[in-house]
Parts: C-alpha cells; structure tokens; sequence
C-alpha cells in the first residue's frame, strides 16, 4: 500500500519508490513521469532486485506534488553513497527507465524508425521548432587524412580551435554553431557532394547502396547517447569549463575512441569477421577461450538491448550473418548487444573494415554535442572533488629527489 502524505513527509528524504506509487501520487501518466525525469526533475535509478524495473526519488516526487520540507526543485540525490571517483551530473539528453533507452522523454528504438540523424541532434539540443541545419553548405577548405577515423578528428579539432569559448554565448547561436561542426564532420569522412541528408552523405562515401541508406541512418540515431559514460563526463567537464560544442565533443570523443565501449565493439567486430570464415564452432571457441562472446549481452539492458532489436528488425540479413547471431546467442544464453548488432549490420552493408567504429563514433557527436550544450545552458555544476591520497611533504614515502 503506498503511503499516506503525512508518512512520505517524514520518509521521502532517503526513500526510493517504484513507478506505481510516483504516478499514483502525482496523479500523471508514464509519459509524464519519464518527461521529469528526462529534465532532471525526478532523479530515477534501476531496482536493485529487478533491473527491469525503475525506482523514483521520493523526495523529488514530494517536491513536484508540493509536499514540503525538502531542498529546491531540481538537486538529484545520490543514488547510492559517494564511492571513490563519484561525479554526480545533471542531464535532460537522455535516460534509461524499465529497459527503454529514452532520447528526451521519446523511446529511442521507436524514434529511429522514421527520424535522421539531424532531426535527432534537434531533439536532443532543444532546439524547438528551430532548424539550425537549414541552408548550410559546404567548406571550401577541407581536412585531409589517411581514413575516415583521421579526418573526423581532423574536421573537429580544426572547429576546436577555431570557435569561441561558449561561455555567455547565445544558446541558439551554439546550437547552429554544432550543426556547422556535424556538417563539417560528415564532409570531412564522406567527401563533399550534394547537401543530402547526412546518412545519405555517409551511404555514398562509403558505397552503400541507396536503398540500404536506411539502415545506416537507423544504427547513426541508436548511436547518438546513452546513459552516463566517461565519454560524457570528459565532454560535459570541458563544455563547464567553457569549452566550444566542438571542444567539448572532442574531449568526449577522444574518450570514447579509447574505452571499453569501443573496445567491445572492435572484439565483436572481429568475432563476426572470425565467425564468417570459420562459422562451425566459432561461439564455443571464444566461451571457452574467453568465457564469453564480445558484444552479446548488456550490463545496462539485462533483458536485451532494445537498440540491437530495433537495428536487425528490418535489416534483411543474409543467411550467415542470422546463424552467427543464432549460435552466439544459443551458446553464450546472451541476447546480441548493441555492439554486436552494429558488428553484424556493417558487415551487411558492406562497410570498411573499422566502419561499425566509425559509425558509433559519428552517431555519438550529435548526443557528445547535446551534453555539451546542455551543461553550457543549463549551467549545473558537477559534483565531483580531487581528495589527494599521495605523500604528506616531507613525510615518509616523499620523493626525495623532488
């Protein structure tokens, strides 16, 4: 039974509750309630005896239905107690509630169906019924590289150090400033050509047939966030410190390149290619070697990662390519990740051979680039402090040659 008001006033300062009894006492439908905490109204965490399930900050709650006695309208709480390197942050880019990725309150697996990467990169900048796209065209002075990876980072650096620190900027001039660096980017890996959308762009840099470009545009929108990263906070910690969307999103994507996400991806790239020239036996190999499959299963999506269904739902995959899905998942009793879905369909397209990489790593700048015009905007600090744990000076263990 939940709770009478008068209860919750004493209780809620260190109580989690479950969705039911959020909605029953605010009186608003799901949506509502995932719309709050998309904004960082209501701080939400996974159940710990059900990650299927989400639990609300009681105290959140309370302040939203006027029950008094808690501090202001949008700190979130801990969700557990400060762990050693804990960095709160506040963010409005997106959330993971009930097994659902969700960009800005819209589920995400249903938002990829229909929408471009640039309707995505609006959603997730707010700009409203803006367009900071509309009438870009193209740099006369564009980057070179040896691949695609190299002129990415190339075209970002570049934007990096030529833009204004964003501090006291105009939100709506940062926002077209981001479109111009996303633009720059995806002519820098795809070649210049005619302004198409930015998918199309990419699916004729890299010879995918037209009607393939779909999806390529579907895996870009799936790539563009989810949940807090490293590649988040090196983003977010360079935007607080006035960092440019392109700065920012450089620090981001630098941290991305190199971490375990993308590891994941390189290893279940590599499994998928192994598994195609010797497919009999080739998930038993890696159980036993490993003692487990790169890119099948998900810490965050225990019960399947609804981004890896959306993108192999309407993929058309060959033959090979479902039993090296069938067996990994027969043999390692783990649903493909997101990692190995993307794996699997840049091998259906026919994608260089780093090109599931390199599509994770332009799908995420729209979503680096949303938190990092959400931090300048929005203006929370993160919480996070250095505790210096090294040698007292001229204490036992100081160098003494210093």
């Amino acid at each position: 039974m939940m709770p009478g008001v008068g209860q919750w006033a004493g209780e809620a300062a260190d109580r989690w509750i479950p969705r039911e009894d959020a909605l029953s006492l605010l009186g608003v439908k799901p949506q509502t309630l995932y719309a709050y905490v998309s904004r960082g109204r209501i701080a939400a965490r996974s159940d710990p005896l059900d990650p299927r399930r989400s639990l609300y900050a009681a105290a959140d709650v309370a302040r939203l239905k006027g029950i008094s006695g808690f501090e202001a309208i949008g700190q979130v709480l801990p969700f557990e107690p400060a762990v050693k390197g804990e960095a709160v942050v506040q963010s409005s880019v997106s959330f993971v509630a009930d097994g659902r990725l969700y960009y800005r309150g819209r589920d995400a697996s249903e938002w990829a169906q229909t929408a471009t990467v640039e309707e995505t990169a609006r959603l997730l900048w707010g700009c409203g019924a803006t367009n900071p796209f509309a009438g870009l065209g193209v740099r006369v002075d564009s980057v070179g590289g040896a691949s695609h990876r190299a002129r990415l980072f190339a075209a970002l650096s570049r934007r990096a150090e030529e833009d204004l620190p964003s501090t006291g900027r105009d939100p709506d001039a940062l926002r077209r400033e981001a479109a111009t660096v996303l633009n720059e980017v995806i002519d820098a890996v795809a070649g210049p050509g005619p302004r198409l959308f930015f998918h199309q762009r990419l699916a004729r840099g890299w010879k995918v047939l037209e009607r393939d470009s779909v999806h390529l545009r579907r895996a870009l929108v799936l790539a563009a966030d989810h949940d807090l990263n490293p590649a988040v906070l090196a983003t977010r910690a360079a935007a607080s410190g006035g960092a440019s969307p392109a700065g920012a999103a450089m620090a981001g994507l630098v941290a991305l390149s190199s971490s375990p996400v993308a590891r994941n991806l390189k290893a279940a790239t590599a499994y998928v290619a192994e598994a195609r020239r010797d497919p009999v036996g080739a998930a038993q190999r890696h159980l036993t070697s490993d003692g487990a499959i790169p890119g099948f299963g998900s810490d965050s999506f225990r019960h399947g990662d609804p981004r890896a269904d959306a993108m192999l739902a309407l993929a058309e995959l060959p033959g090979d390519l479902l039993a090296i899905l069938r067996e990994a998942e027969a043999a390692g009793g783990a649903r493909a990740g997101f990692a190995a879905a993307l794996a699997v369909l840049a091998r259906r397209l026919d994608l260089p051979r780093d090109g599931a990489l390199d599509v994770l790593l332009i799908g995420r700048l729209p979503g680096l680039m949303a938190h990092a015009l959400d931090q300048i905007t929005d203006g929370s600090p993160i919480r996070a402090r250095l505790r210096y744990v090294g040698p007292r000076p001229g204490g036992e263990g100081a160098d003494a040659g210093a």
